[in-house]
C-alpha cells in the first residue's frame, strides 16, 4: 500500500491525541493514511492491552485510515536498538509514505521521545540499499519518507509550524474518546490518571484554541520539524 502520510504512536492513542485532527483533515482532502502503534500499551494503568486493541480499531474506523498496524514492542521499554528499527523499517517500506509523523521529541513520557528517535532513525535506515528486508517473503524496495514531522503531546513545546483542523477537531475528539478506557468518565473505578480527568478532556479543545489563535484560525494543531521546510510560494498560507 502506497501511502500519503505514514503516523507513528509509542502507544495507541498517540496519534489520536498528537495529530488525530490532521489526520482527519488529509483523509477529508484524500490522502491515504496509515497508523502504526509501536507497543500495546499494556502497562496503561486503566484498561488492558486488549481493550486498547478493540478500541484502536474503533478509533482507526472514525479517523478513516487505510490501515492501522501494532509492532508489540515492550510498552515501557523502548530502546533505539537494530530489532526495533529494522521492525519499523519494514512499515516504513510497506506503506511508502511521503511524511512520516512520529511522537514528540521531548515528553512526560520516556516512550515518547524515544519512540520519536527510534523513527527518525529508521526513516534514514529505510532508504539505505545495503539494508535487505523481506515480508512474506518477498523482498522490500527501499524507501525514505521526504518528511519527518513531530506532533506536540503532554509538554508544551514551541511549535515550528501548525495545521488549521478547524473543520475536523470534533473528529479529533470523537477518535480520542473511542480509548473509553483510558479518558475521563465519571462513572469508572478504575484509577484516576493525569490523562483521565476532566481538565485533560478539555485541555484538547482548549491548546487546539490557543494554537489557533497564535495563528490566525479557530482550532490547530502543532508539530515540530526536522529539517527546514521549503515553500515554492505563498499559496496555502493562512493570512
Amino acid at each position: 500500500m502506497k501511502t500519503d502520510i505514514l503516523a507513528f504512536g509509542a502507544h495507541p492513542d498517540d496519534v489520536e491525541l498528537g495529530c488525530g485532527g490532521t489526520i482527519a483533515k488529509m483523509i477529508s482532502e484524500g490522502k491515504i493514511c496509515a497508523i502504526v502503534d509501536l507497543t500495546k500499551g499494556e502497562l496503561g494503568t486503566r484498561g488492558t492491552d486488549e481493550t486498547r486493541r478493540v478500541e484502536a480499531a474503533e478509533s482507526a474506523k472514525i479517523l478513516g485510515v487505510s490501515a492501522r498496524e501494532n509492532l508489540g514492542m515492550k510498552d515501557g521499554f523502548l530502546v533505539n536498538s537494530e530489532e526495533y528499527q529494522m521492525e519499523i523499517v519494514k512499515m516504513i517500506r510497506k506503506y511508502r509514505p511521503e511524511i512520516v509523523l512520529a511522537n514528540a521529541i521531548d515528553d512526560r513520557h520516556p516512550d515518547h521521545a524515544k519512540g520519536a528517535k527510534l523513527v527518525s532513525d529508521a526513516c534514514f535506515l529505510s532508504g539505505l540499499r545495503k539494508i535487505e528486508t523481506t515480508v512474506d517473503g518477498e523482498s522490500q524496495e527501499v524507501w525514505r519518507p521526504k518528511q519527518i514531522f513531530h506532533y506536540i503531546q503532554w509538554k508544551d513545546i514551541k511549535p515550528e509550524f501548525v495545521i488549521d483542523i478547524s473543520e475536523h477537531l470534533d473528529k479529533k475528539i470523537s477518535a480520542c474518546m473511542a480509548f473509553k478506557t483510558q479518558f475521563y468518565d465519571p462513572t469508572s473505578n478504575e484509577p484516576v490518571t493525569p490523562i483521565a480527568t476532566k481538565d485533560f478532556l478539555e485541555s484538547l479543545t482548549y491548546r487546539a484554541q490557543d494554537l489557533g489563535r497564535l495563528s490566525g484560525v479557530t482550532y490547530a494543531e502543532g508539530f515540530t520539524s526536522e529539517k527546514l521546510i521549503a515553500m515554492k510560494n505563498f499559496d496555502g498560507i493562512v493570512w
